[in-house]
């Protein structure tokens, strides 16, 4: 049985693991010289046992490589102890955290110290097995919360919402979150994170990643907001290729993984907006405080109403909203037929934040709007909805 597993090239420190495990630690060992990254599963193939305890990411393997391969193995097996042989950068760390890393190893540690650190990596190994054995999801666990934010008009700051809550539940549960940009041919949810991300939507609904969510959970983008990302593709081109069913599947697969899937929406109904409607547990519906967009957001309303396409728990956003303008909430609930649930305030603290690329909430700032903000995110918090859902759609004041 192989209890360990190592993936290095390098000769020298196989030896060295072998020698520490001679020592004293029980299971054999089975080295790898090469695992592709774009196809771990071929790994899993050549195990000569189901599930080992611990990885090794040894020496002379690629650090974007390593963190790839560990990432693909937090979703698969992740009981797992995975540990990277690298310098203990401090930039580095955080990534490796990330990315599921349990442990880092020096690249000179000797077989002494090899030694303890696979003792306390098989200790983790068996707690955490305890733990996921014991909390075995039974095919009736509900699926994480489905977050769409929509609106018929564009120009009403509704990836600026969607951005602010998947950071403002990334608190709630950190890494558990992930934000979909479905504005797929001008989606700005990487530049109001200030990301540059490598894989995109394009990716997330390829083959293999809709037949595999370990492989479509590499794709995704790591948030210094203890958040996922999947932004829109490239180029409006790319759009094109990517049909609702596949939109479909995509939000299935994410539901299954995360606790939090908040879906940024292009502006009015599109064939895509409207199959991530129907995944969705929750719509929180955006309008600005003037004519155009409250009327724009009656008509849809009224349409998807028609449809049954609703979701049974919905929020109407009163956003950018200012008593100077003529119009009260009260104006805004009858045109629109529903109680108005959030208010934020017009600010410029937010227009900052977002042309930053940092979402206020991130920026931890004190303006009016965060406070609005915060309320929306509480929203979705279990412990809130558990005993304040009679407060659900309650009269706001601007």
């Amino acid at each position: 049985m192989s209890r360990f597993v190592l993936i290095s090239p390098n000769t020298d420190f196989d030896a060295r693991v072998r020698q520490a495990l001679a020592g004293g630690l029980p299971g054999g060992l089975q080295t790898f010289a090469f695992v592709n990254p774009a196809n771990p599963a071929e790994l899993f193939a050549n195990l000569n046992q189901e599930r080992p305890e611990v990885l090794i990411l040894g020496p002379d393997v690629p650090v974007e490589d390593a963190l790839r391969l560990a990432t693909v193995f937090d979703v698969q097996i992740p009981e797992l102890s995975v540990i990277l042989v690298g310098e203990a950068d401090p930039s580095f760390i955080l990534l490796a955290m990330r990315a599921g890393i349990r442990d880092i190893l020096s690249p000179a540690a000797d077989p002494a110290q090899i030694r303890v650190l696979l003792e306390r990596a098989c200790q983790s190994f068996a707690s955490r097995n305890r733990t996921s054995t014991s909390t075995l999801k039974s095919p009736d666990t509900p699926k994480g919360l489905v977050i769409g934010v929509f609106s018929p008009k564009g120009g009403v700051g509704k990836t600026t919402i969607a951005t602010n809550i998947a950071i403002g539940l990334g608190k709630v549960a950190p890494m558990g979150v992930v934000i979909v940009d479905l504005d797929l041919q001008f989606g700005d949810v990487a530049s109001g994170l200030y990301l540059n991300p490598e894989h995109t939507v394009t990716d997330a609904v390829s083959s293999s990643a809709s037949q595999d969510s370990l492989v479509l959970k590499a794709f995704l983008t790591v948030h210094p907001g203890n958040i996922y990302a999947l932004c829109a593709p490239r180029t409006p081109e790319e759009a094109d290729d990517i049909t609702p069913r596949q939109i479909t599947r995509l939000l299935e697969q994410l539901a299954e993984q995360f606790q939090y899937v908040v879906v940024d929406t292009a502006p009015g109904l599109p064939e895509v907006g409207l199959a991530a409607l129907e995944q969705c547990t929750d719509a929180v519906w955006v309008t600005a405080m003037d004519v155009p967009s409250i009327r724009g957001l009656r008509s849809g309303l009224e349409i998807l109403r028609r449809l049954d396409l609703l979701p049974e728990t919905r929020h109407v956003v009163l956003n950018m909203a200012d008593t100077k303008s003529g119009l009260s909430v009260q104006d805004v609930e009858a045109t629109i037929g529903a109680p108005v649930d959030v208010s934020i305030p017009r600010s410029q603290a937010v227009a900052f934040s977002t042309n930053r690329g940092i979402p206020v909430l991130q920026d931890g700032r004190k303006d009016p709007a965060v406070k609005g903000l915060q309320q929306l995110v509480k929203r979705f918090d279990p412990a809130w909805r558990a005993t304040a859902q009679k407060k659900l759609h309650r009269r706001v004041v601007v």
